[in-house]
């Protein structure tokens, strides 16, 4: 099993490389057209992690997180076009909260089936999912300190979380190439993300070729950007008690907050220009190639019942998705951006996005930060209803 950090780094880059110089042969073109090279990076590193040759735990996967994430919202943000990018905001929002609510619908129903087999105090256990699925892993830990829940249920709800939520989203990118199909099952009315996604790659019409002073100018504002936004949130109070809002939350917070305040500058408009986007798409990529190493599917018998559970939650959740979908004739872009944003954060939010809609990436953004906040009330009435069905 590789553990040095710089060899693992090494190893994670040159899994996206490899996947992208595979896509590029004409020879594998028939693989690649059903199976993206999106699907590639998440299953190749999974496999890898399931067979012992990369670690499904290390530091560096943390500080992907902690860094890469950041550089990549700053610049999706920043190149964003908010006039276009607001049109889909209505129906971007309303598939966050259905989303949100079906978790908590399936959280209820997977408790009130499974509860004879998990004990008195699973109503904790779910809780603690919604948390997670809704708000992320702070709010999971916020819950968990909240309700007291016994250290026997955390370790499973963590294999649930991993588990379940990473195949869910390997699954996703893998049918992002049905998107026809998905949407005429919904009946979906796509004038209005092709309006968008038009408008969007119209604004970027005009770009320029990269050259030494872009590169250098895009990837020194990220950075630093991301830099000091961390820095500067590392200064700000922790808020809830239990904590909810980490210095991580700050962070995110605020390299959104810069990002789409400047994306009507000057320098908005030069992040247009020079394709900023396609950055912040290079470390997604390459959080998403860490995220799927830590998918180790050994962990799938270590929570067997509590695997089921969280299985109908996620049934749950995507059944609710759908069917508003379908009623209001919603493209299969918001399923996936309202599930992934939901279930898994600002980290997953932008990488669904991109799997269907690549100029809408900054959506699958904003939604994952839109996620946090409301994970911090919503979760609180789900335990609320889960205690009334236990007492």
């Amino acid at each position: 099993m590789i553990a040095d950090s710089m060899t693992l780094a090494v190893a994670l880059v040159g899994i996206a490389a490899g996947v992208y110089a595979a896509s590029s042969l004409s020879s594998l073109g028939w693989l690649f057209r059903y199976f993206p090279p999106v699907v590639w990076m998440y299953f190749v590193p999974m496999l890898l992690s399931t067979a012992g040759v990369l670690p499904a735990e290390h530091p560096l996967y943390a500080s992907l997180a902690r860094y890469a994430l950041p550089m990549a919202l700053i610049l999706l943000t920043v190149s964003t076009d908010l006039r276009a990018v607001a049109s889909v905001g209505v129906s971007a929002l309303l598939s966050l909260a259905i989303g949100a609510l079906g978790v908590g619908a399936g959280c209820v129903l997977a408790y009130l089936l499974f509860s004879p087999w998990l004990g008195d105090d699973a109503w904790q256990a779910f809780a603690m999912l919604s948390a997670t699925w809704i708000g992320g892993s702070a709010n999971m830990v916020a819950m968990q300190q909240s309700l007291g829940v016994p250290a026997s249920y955390i370790g499973p709800i963590v294999v649930v979380d991993t588990v379940i939520a990473y195949s869910w989203l390997g699954l996703l990118i893998a049918v992002a190439a049905q998107q026809p199909f998905l949407n005429r099952f919904l009946n979906a009315d796509m004038s209005r993300l092709d309006s968008v996604e038009a408008q969007l790659r119209e604004s970027s019409a005009h770009a320029k070729p990269a050259t030494v002073n872009s590169i250098c100018m895009i990837l020194g504002f990220s950075l630093v950007g991301s830099f000091l936004a961390r820095v500067f949130a590392e200064n700000l109070p922790e808020l809830g008690s239990p904590r909810i809002i980490t210095a991580t939350t700050w962070t995110i917070l605020i390299t959104v907050s810069l990002g789409l305040l400047l994306s009507g500058s000057r320098l908005g408009q030069l992040a247009r220009q020079h394709r900023a986007s396609e950055y912040a798409y290079a470390a997604l990529f390459l959080l998403l190639v860490s995220v799927g190493a830590q998918a180790d599917l050994r962990a799938v018998g270590e929570a067997p019942v509590f695997l089921f559970a969280g299985a109908l939650v996620l049934l749950v959740h995507v059944a609710c998705l759908l069917l508003a979908c379908r009623l209001l004739r919603l493209p299969a872009f918001f399923v996936a951006v309202g599930s992934m944003a939901n279930v898994g954060g600002a980290v997953s939010g932008p990488i669904a996005a991109s799997a269907y809609r690549p100029a809408l990436a900054p959506v699958g953004a904003l939604l994952g930060v839109a996620g946090y906040i409301l994970g911090i009330y919503l979760p609180l009435g789900i335990a609320f209803v889960l205690s009334v069905f236990a007492s």
